[in-house]
């Protein structure tokens, strides 16, 4: 389950596979097809670069979060803008445990040969993490710019940010991953 595994030897049929798989057949100018071993060392690695970004903006963000309670201020608040608080607090505690969770099912698993089951988790648990990240952020700025601009132009800040994280982290990728299957289609129809 280690990532420094040594690549598998390349049959014929994984490389075809591989290549064929990914769009990536010879004189393409694309990479050069991966075993599923080699592939699945990659992911992993992707993943692991993956959850040291999200986790250093997650804990930095939370860790705000909690210090806001011992705040004079925040005796203040209204009894909306606790819920909103306490919505915040409870969102990044769930987003930090959902981008953490990957290095506890390595910890767990290592050595268990469970590797593609591990990547598999620890994708679904990154995306979790980003939507739970991403609903964390909308509610902490939520609840400053209620405190800080007046009337509804705090939630219509808040959607627009909200729909920038929507088109940034979900739409741009699933379009581009459209395309490129459409392209995958047309190359192996042609």
């Amino acid at each position: 389950m280690t990532t420094t595994e040594p690549p598998a030897a390349k049959t014929g049929e994984d490389a075809a596979c591989c290549g064929h798989a990914h769009g990536h057949g010879p004189g393409s100018g694309a990479e050069a097809p991966e075993t599923p071993r080699e592939r699945v060392n990659r992911r992993w690695n992707e993943i692991l670069q993956e959850t040291r970004v999200t986790q250093t903006g997650v804990q930095i963000l939370f860790g705000f979060l909690l210090s806001v309670a011992f705040t004079p201020t925040f005796r203040q608040l209204e009894t909306l803008d606790r819920g909103i608080y306490v919505t915040t607090v409870v969102l990044g505690a769930a987003a930090t445990a959902s981008l953490i969770a990957p290095v506890s099912i390595h910890r767990f698993l290592s050595g268990q040969r469970m590797k593609d089951e591990v990547v598999e988790a620890a994708g679904r648990l990154m995306m979790c993490g980003m939507v739970l990240l991403a609903l964390t952020i909308g509610c902490t700025l939520l609840l400053i710019l209620r405190f800080v601009v007046p009337g509804v132009l705090a939630e219509v800040l808040v959607g627009t940010v909200m729909l920038w994280f929507g088109l940034c982290w979900y739409a741009l990728p699933l379009r581009l991953r459209r395309r490129a299957d459409r392209r995958s289609r047309t190359a192996r129809d042609a």
